[in-house]
């Protein structure tokens, strides 16, 4: 077998085999589950859909131990090697919006630290996969000949099934020096010659426009004619068909790429289709299998997998992927039905767990770019004190009302004037706030939630209102988060008669 050697492969892989270890799991937040009496995480007692803030590399390790030979499908969408930045919208208020960097796709130490960030990735993939499994890599022309290579070494030559090909017209070409780029591939791996892959209408592609005009009716159905000829007499047929569409080809140009005015549109660059992950999935898994995605960015795998019935994991190193995602899971009963999309899925989302791993010590820092230019680098860490809010706790009998009336940035005068400009009034500062209302010395157990969303950007200042069932003494925690990402957590004690 041909096989692709780079600059510090061997010894990446022997630094990588000698730290291949676990870390444990804290919980930051939990989604409609019931509440365990303990923090401690042991994932495979339910299959919890599991949304994780890390290093996927660490993530992956220490997922090893519950999940090796378990997920059916991984799907990745991981960087490019474009050498470019990444940016989504950072949403402010209900008018005004601002760039930020989500990610950047420069490796300075070159194509060879590339090439080991994402083999020692693919290894931990094999490892996660389950016999029956399939790795689907997103990628395009930039290092897509590498990856093959090194999917081939990982996962075995025999085991490559397509190199797909997701076509998309360019939204502009600025270019006349060469043919103008408008695909992507998505290299389709499987672990072994056993693997699920299912003939499901859903994944069909359309007729094409020929076909479709084509298309007459009578007693027995839907039918075409196919021409042909014999001994020089033009022949005619009638084709009846009995599925809407044809077995996907390896060229996919049905799948539209993601537009400001879609209505699954969140602001992220590198946002990729639901459709696209409907295909795969529908194709790969079968119903509560597991589908995971370590580069899961504004959370469009988890969605549909989460739409099609099937559990999940997702991982990404950015607080602002989690937060999206978060926001977007839960705001799922607005989103299209991904079987009829002209329909909304009005369903909520099952309950699930986010996560970080305790190793992670990452301190969250406000963007440079929001800084103000008399705040120099050093200065940072100046900034330590955490915006705090004010709110109002109404009691009548049994019954609470709690009323969101402040939110205080202790460090407003370290912003940029770029972004105090946008803020119109105090509550543009606040992007999502939740509420547990019977804590019991535990994470957020999320009971009531508002946020804002790219196509609905009201947030509700007074929650609804809460009954307690029993007299008592309760915790109530809240949780803010704002247009940066910080989180505010404050709790306070409340007396029932």
């Amino acid at each position: 077998m041909v096989k692709l050697n780079w600059n510090g492969k061997n010894e990446s892989k022997k630094e990588f085999l000698k730290n291949h270890i676990s870390f444990p799991f804290q919980i930051i937040e939990t989604h409609q589950t019931s509440r365990r009496k303990s923090n401690n995480l042991k994932l495979m007692e339910k299959r919890e859909n599991l949304l994780i803030w890390g290093d996927n590399k660490l993530i992956m390790s220490s997922l090893l131990a519950d999940y090796a030979g378990k997920i059916r499908l991984i799907y990745i969408d991981p960087p490019f090697a474009t050498g470019g930045d990444f940016n989504f919208k950072i949403l402010i208020g209900e008018n005004n919006s601002i760039d930020k960097l989500a990610y950047n796709d420069k490796w300075k130490k070159g194509l060879d630290y590339y090439l080991n960030f994402i083999y020692n990735r693919l290894i931990l993939m094999k490892e996660l996969l389950a016999k029956n499994g399939s790795i689907y890599i997103h990628i395009d022309w930039h290092v897509s000949h590498y990856i093959k290579l090194m999917m081939d070494e990982i996962f075995g030559i025999e085991n490559f099934r397509n190199e797909i090909i997701w076509f998309y017209p360019a939204a502009s070409a600025k270019t006349r020096r060469f043919f103008i780029r408008s695909f992507d591939a998505i290299l389709y791996y499987t672990k072994s010659d056993d693997y699920i892959f299912n003939d499901d209408p859903n994944i069909y592609m359309e007729y094409s426009n020929r076909v479709k005009n084509a298309l007459k009716k009578d007693e027995k159905g839907i039918f075409y004619y196919r021409g042909g000829s014999h001994d020089g007499k033009k022949l005619s047929r009638k084709v009846y068909i009995t599925k809407k569409g044809i077995f996907p080809r390896d060229v996919w140009n049905d799948i539209p790429y993601i537009r400001a005015n879609t209505a699954e549109y969140q602001g992220f660059s590198t946002q990729k289709p639901e459709r696209l992950l409907k295909r795969i999935i529908l194709a790969s898994t079968n119903a509560s299998d597991i589908v995971a995605d370590f580069f899961c960015g504004s959370g469009t795998t988890l969605v549909v997998a989460e739409k099609l019935g099937r559990n999940w994991i997702g991982s990404d190193i950015t607080t602002h992927a989690i937060h999206m995602t978060r926001k977007r899971l839960l705001d799922i009963y607005n989103s299209n039905d991904i079987l009829n999309w002209n329909s909304k899925y009005e369903k909520n989302v099952r309950p699930y767990k986010i996560l970080s791993l305790e190793k992670n010590s990452k301190k969250k820092k406000i963007p440079k770019e929001f800084l103000s230019k008399q705040i120099v680098i050093e200065e940072e860490s100046k900034i330590s004190d955490k915006p705090f809010f004010k709110v109002d706790i109404k009691k009548y009998g049994k019954k609470i009302v709690i009323e969101l009336i402040n939110y205080v940035i202790p460090y407003l005068d370290s912003i940029s004037n770029i972004v105090k400009k946008k803020i119109e009034k105090w509550t543009d500062w606040i992007d999502y706030w939740a509420i547990d209302f019977n804590n019991q010395n535990d994470p957020l157990n999320n009971m009531w939630v508002s946020y804002r969303t790219p196509k609905s950007r009201k947030l509700k200042l007074i929650a609804d209102p809460f009954n307690y069932e029993k007299k008592g003494n309760y915790k109530i925690l809240i949780k803010a988060i704002n247009i940066f990402g910080f989180e505010t957590v404050q709790n306070y004690e409340i007396e029932i008669n």
